[in-house]
């Protein structure tokens, strides 16, 4: 599947490109330590400045999915699931994505997921695969 390639700024192109060392980050308060995606110029929850992209684990559950039906474009593969994923790293802490290496009809609520990256030109799209610990269960 071709994806569209994100917008890419001073304020998130940490995310979009810390694929190419294998690892998901997401910005962090150094203050208070709160994980904040999307990220912003401030915390939300101290107003600190001092924030800095840190390495995550990797590891989520779906929290909300759809599959989508519709060919956009001629070379969008269809169906897809687009997904919000918890992150295991905090309550709350959300990325959008797409669940993939399985059957749009097996993703779940609750099901648990790690990322892998899709190298695209000078990014790397994270995207999550079922976690093979579930599956081995």
């Amino acid at each position: 599947m071709t994806r569209a390639l994100p917008g890419i700024d001073d304020e998130n192109a940490y995310f979009w490109r810390s694929g190419g060392s294998g690892r998901l980050q997401i910005m962090r308060c150094g203050n208070c330590r709160l994980w904040l995606h999307p990220p912003g110029p401030v915390c939300r929850r101290c107003r600190s400045r001092a924030l800095a992209p840190e390495p995550v684990s990797g590891n989520a559950s779906v929290s909300r999915f759809t599959v989508n039906h519709q060919q956009w474009r001629p070379d969008l593969d269809v169906p897809f699931v687009i997904a919000s994923v918890e992150l295991d790293e905090q309550p709350g802490l959300f990325v959008t994505t797409n669940i993939v290496d399985c059957e749009p009809g097996d993703v779940h609520r609750g099901m648990r997921v790690t990322v892998r990256f899709e190298p695209m030109d000078d990014v790397w799209l994270p995207l999550f695969t079922p976690d093979v610990k579930e599956h081995e269960a």
